[in-house]
């Protein structure tokens, strides 16, 4: 406890000291039921404890006076919009009763709120493309930081939480909030994380949040590249599928091809044989006619007529085989071209066959490089 007289001499030296608090203080005096005088920090002052106001009856300072003790309260946010601790020292009389009270104000902070100075610039510069990192208490922004990659100007020191915030809704649901947002907000494409953090005496009740924003360009870059990636392969695929197919409907007509050459070929046997007969018909035709030619001399005046016959004979026999032997060389000829289609038949089977093999790898690969580009997707929505 102490006296009036120490507090009037304390009273001039409380300007000099409450700019010292880390965070800012209140140092005020009151008497049973009113506050008497009162001298705040530039950095932290309470408008609704004024000068002339009522004192709480169960509040600190009142129970300092009525217990003569030391008391220490934390007072909640509903009292004066904010969390405080108020300590309250009995100032006795003359007579060493106990009529007024010195109280010490000083903002009640979570951890993390009383060390985000310390910690926060530090971790906003460790991401490659830079973050930003705020507080809310359970209204509006408390704390900033941004870092020197990345800002979010919209987003300022005692901006009010508006309904649908993801601070708003980490409140609410007392869990963490994940929010992305397309470039149409912030300019870029952003990761925002709202963590509720709780009071320190009560682990269910929400006092504040610590929020961090992630800039995601590179990660869309990625998704977009992915997507992209992947589209293309599926239109590749399809590209492939059609031609593997052309290539089976090839390969099918070339073994068909390849069949009608061996018939054509086995024909061309076929008609030589055919020639041959002829041929033979042709020379014993025109040994008949010479036969005939002979007999006719023979006969003399009464066969000439026959000789003629016979000589005619033997003229369209040797007409039949000069035709046999055109035919044979012109089947001579179809021969070797049917020779050399059914090699060059052979040759595009073959090929076809190794297309169709080819393209099934091609397939195969593109399967393989799609799954990749579904993969780079989900890590790049993960980032």
């Amino acid at each position: 406890m102490i006296t009036l007289e120490y507090l009037e001499a304390f009273k001039e030296l409380v300007p000099f000291m409450v700019d010292t608090f880390p965070g800012g203080a209140v140092f005020a005096a009151t008497d049973h039921d009113t506050i008497l005088w009162k001298i705040p920090s530039q950095e932290f002052d309470i408008p609704q404890f004024m000068v002339g106001g009522k004192v709480r009856a169960e509040g600190a300072a009142a129970q300092a006076i009525k217990q003569n003790n030391v008391v220490t309260e934390k007072i909640a946010r509903q009292i004066y919009g904010m969390r405080v601790i108020m300590t309250s020292i009995p100032v006795c009389n003359e007579e060493g009763q106990p009529v007024q009270s010195l109280c010490i104000i000083v903002p009640r902070l979570h951890p993390i709120a009383r060390s985000f100075g310390d910690f926060a610039p530090i971790i906003a510069n460790m991401f490659s493309e830079g973050a930003f990192l705020y507080m809310t208490d359970l209204q509006k922004i408390a704390y900033r930081q941004a870092s020197d990659k990345f800002d979010m100007p919209g987003l300022n020191l005692g901006d009010p939480i508006k309904e649908g915030f993801i601070a708003s809704r980490a409140i609410k649901s007392k869990q963490l909030a994940i929010e992305e947002l397309d470039a149409s907000v912030y300019g870029v494409p952003v990761l925002i994380m709202s963590n509720p953090c709780f009071d320190e005496d009560d682990s269910n009740k929400v006092v504040a949040t610590f929020n961090i924003a992630l800039p995601k360009q590179t990660a869309v870059n990625l998704r977009n590249l992915a997507g992209n990636l992947k589209n293309s392969l599926q239109e590749i695929s399809a590209v492939v599928e059609e031609l593997a197919a052309s290539a089976s409907n090839i390969n099918l007509n070339e073994k068909q091809l390849n069949e009608k050459i061996e018939e054509v070929n086995k024909m061309a046997d076929e008609i030589s044989e055919v020639l041959s007969f002829i041929k033979q018909i042709a020379d014993e035709t025109k040994m008949l006619g010479l036969n005939a030619a002979i007999e006719a001399a023979r006969a003399g005046d009464a066969g000439r007529g026959f000789g003629v016959v016979a000589k005619e004979i033997r003229k369209l026999s040797d007409e039949s085989k000069q035709t046999v032997i055109s035919i044979r060389d012109l089947i001579t000829n179809i021969k070797n071209d049917v020779a050399t289609t059914t090699h060059k038949s052979k040759i595009n089977l073959q090929s076809s066959e190794e297309q169709a093999a080819a393209t099934e790898e091609i397939t195969a690969s593109i399967e393989e490089i799609t799954s990749m580009a579904e993969e780079l997707d989900r890590i790049a929505r993960e980032m």
